[in-house]
């Protein structure tokens, strides 16, 4: 039986976007992209600004901004391929959301990230208890990758 892919992605500028749509291609996966209830504006975005909503998300541990929609299917799938803009050296707080929203025990979890300047660094770690039942597979920044180079990666996780 085939194993089925989902990619799932969060994207601040569209940037993350880009990249969770060159992936699904790649690697044959449905595309969900994870939307905030309240979309972020550019305000929200200021990182500069320590009392800006991302900032202030960013600074709290139990922050988990709402999402706006579900995944309807997620018991179907084997894989999922979890994108995100990397903020404060991590992965965006929503990604906690909507990682505690599913019961992933079992699933194999590939985080994927654009980045203007920093790697995943300790991300999967700070992630993992949000679905301690997974089975978490690593990840990389995909800032730039080719369609044949992100086909190649999907295919030596499988």
């Amino acid at each position: 039986m085939e194993k089925k892919r989902l990619v799932a992605y969060f994207s601040a500028s569209g940037t993350t976007a880009k990249a969770a749509s060159l992936l699904a291609r790649a690697a044959h996966a449905d595309l969900f992209e994870i939307e905030p209830k309240i979309p972020y504006s550019a305000a929200d975005l200021d990182w500069t600004n320590k009392k800006s909503r991302s900032s202030v998300e960013m600074n709290d541990p139990a922050s988990r901004p709402e999402v706006k929609s579900r995944v309807e299917n997620m018991a179907s799938y084997d894989t999922l391929f979890l994108g995100f803009p990397i903020w404060w050296y991590t992965a965006p707080t929503i990604i906690k959301t909507f990682l505690e929203s599913y019961d992933l025990a079992g699933k194999q979890i590939v985080l994927f990230a654009t980045s203007g300047g920093s790697g995943l660094g300790k991300t999967e770690s700070a992630l993992r208890p949000c679905a301690p039942n997974a089975v978490w597979k690593g990840g990389k920044l995909i800032n730039g990758a080719t369609e044949s180079a992100l086909a190649a990666w999907a295919e030596s996780l499988s």
